[in-house]
């Protein structure tokens, strides 16, 4: 999934379930300037389809964004969604890198879901196990080969050229954390069917999650539970969001249940993650995608877990005209991913 060698213009593309993405960056290593950014919005059933007429259907899409948008590049590194990524962190003896990673081979059948000789899998060195000194700590990321081959062809096939696939659950830190942080955060992106959590601690996530629930749960249960309409339901949970007082709470009474469920997978995460590095005290949240945009989600989750939540900034590191701050920030949330890609290393 790494990068190309000798490849210094490239532009990150996050294909979402309801929008895609793209963001292109100038600059060496630390703070990048902003030179394009695209959105265009997409139906969510044709983006979650398999059958080759949808497929073809996004990559015009694509084509047609990537053309009004006009890139200086065609290379391109792309976003996996943590729905179809299966990530983990495992223990391995102690061995030179080499044999490590024949080794990782040998257990991949233990370690990943997926038959091995059927996955791309990438890893990454992390360091020494908290748990067994004997052992060291190794990021373990796998994706069907199937999966990888169609968004290729669907992507070579309008005249990209693909230069990484990534994991979005890795690529989040990169745009959300700023550099050299070393304690512990915990990045929370809510997408529309699924939510990613991943905690990342220096400058490598040690835990990523995807939660199969997402804003359009949040909808659905105000829509069910106060019998109105889609789009009123998507007013009001994002007019009056988990707000207690607002409506005579009744927003809040209707959607508790479904927050509180996600919440409690978010409670989840941090204990696993606490118990293997119990020295390692998580320091904040930080918030994007619909977790930032649903009202008062981001202080329902500071009381939660009595933390510092933060509203992240997708342009945090990228440098851009003063003037198109308000224009940025009004979709930062939506651009964590594509940015993340685009702040590769070449």
């Amino acid at each position: 999934m790494g990068l190309l060698s000798g490849v210094s213009a490239f532009f990150g593309l996050d294909i979402g379930t309801t929008g895609i993405r793209l963001v292109e960056l100038r600059g060496s290593d630390g703070t990048k300037t902003l030179v394009k950014y695209a959105y265009v919005p997409i139906d969510p059933k044709m983006a979650q389809s398999d059958s080759k007429a949808d497929q073809q259907k996004v990559g015009q899409i694509i084509a047609d964004l990537v053309s009004q948008a006009k890139l200086s590049t065609r290379n391109v590194a792309v976003g996996l969604p943590s729905s179809r990524v299966f990530t983990t962190v495992a223990d391995l003896d102690r061995l030179p890198p080499a044999e490590l990673g024949k080794a990782l081979l040998y257990q991949a059948d233990s370690l990943i879901p997926t038959p091995p000789l059927e996955s791309k899998i990438d890893w990454a060195l992390l360091g020494d196990s908290p748990k067994d000194r004997t052992k060291v700590e190794v990021l373990l990321s796998s994706v069907p080969n199937s999966y990888i081959e169609q968004r290729l062809d669907l992507l070579e096939g309008i005249g990209l050229n693909v230069i990484a696939f990534e994991p979005d659950g890795l690529t989040l830190p990169r745009a959300m954390v700023p550099p050299g942080t070393t304690m512990p955060q915990l990045v929370i992106d809510m997408g529309t069917v699924s939510t990613d959590l991943v905690i990342t601690m220096g400058d490598a996530p040690r835990l990523v999650r995807s939660i199969p629930t997402g804003s359009d749960a949040v909808v659905r249960a105000a829509q069910q539970n106060l019998g109105i309409d889609d789009k009123q339901a998507q007013q009001f949970v994002y007019k009056f969001g988990v707000s207690r007082d607002k409506l005579e709470g009744q927003v809040f009474q209707a959607i508790v249940n479904t927050v509180d469920a996600l919440v409690a997978d978010v409670d989840k995460s941090i204990k696993f993650f606490q118990a293997r590095y119990p020295n390692n005290q998580l320091e904040r949240i930080i918030v994007t995608g619909g977790a930032s945009s649903i009202p008062e989600f981001p202080l329902y989750l500071a009381n939660k877990f009595s933390m510092n939540v933060e509203i992240g900034n997708a342009w945090r590191n990228v440098s851009f005209a003063a003037d198109r701050q308000n224009e940025l920030l009004a979709v930062s949330n939506q651009f964590s991913v594509a940015v993340g890609l685009a702040e590769r290393s070449e």
